[in-house]
């Protein structure tokens, strides 16, 4: 259907598809690896929103625990600019996970106006369940690397990190070595 017309509102003319820039043809095998990382993450989070669905959970309550969980005392602030989600959004998680017992909000020591995010022990203790299904799929799939590859684990992480925004690896990279039991 070539110099069939495009709908563009905007334009002052009927733009065709004749008009429109082609898009570089994708690297060999993108399309298998954009398939296989939809798959991985599906099953990747299936596991743990199974335990979710127990306790009347999604996908937004697990991120925050997972966060909260790994860097105690985290402020609202810093855990809107990790997620990058609305304030309203975090709000109505949070009002969940605090009145059902698994998160505290403190007041800053410094700053009264902060609230401070800390795990209670049955947070820490679904942040670790949830942790523990994913970290086995992790483990399996790592434990056996294509043959000849001993150095799986790093490749996969700088796999992973170099999905990033470029712009944001180094922030990214300095909140994880801030996480409780992180190897500096």
């Amino acid at each position: 259907m070539e110099g069939a017309p495009i709908v563009d509102r905007h334009a002052t003319r009927e733009v065709t598809k004749a008009d429109t820039p082609r898009a570089a043809a994708p690297a060999e095998g993108s399309d298998d690896l954009i398939e296989l990382l939809f798959f991985a993450y599906r099953d990747f989070v299936g596991d743990p929103d199974r335990i979710l669905a127990q306790y009347g959970f999604g996908r937004a309550h697990h991120r925050v625990l997972h966060f909260v969980d790994r860097y105690p005392g985290l402020t609202i602030a810093e855990l809107l600019d990790i997620l990058r989600i609305t304030k309203q959004s975090l709000n109505r998680v949070l009002k969940d996970l605090i009145e059902q017992d698994y998160i505290v909000q403190k007041t800053g020591a410094n700053d009264r106006r902060q609230r401070l995010l800390f795990c209670t022990p049955a947070g820490t203790a679904l942040a670790a369940d949830l942790t523990r299904v994913q970290a086995r799929r992790l483990a399996r799939a790592l434990s056996d690397p294509p043959e000849g590859d001993s150095t799986a684990y790093s490749a996969a992480e700088g796999f992973l990190l170099a999905m990033i925004d470029p712009e944001e690896r180094a922030a990214v990279q300095r909140l994880m070595a801030r996480r409780v039991g992180a190897v500096a």
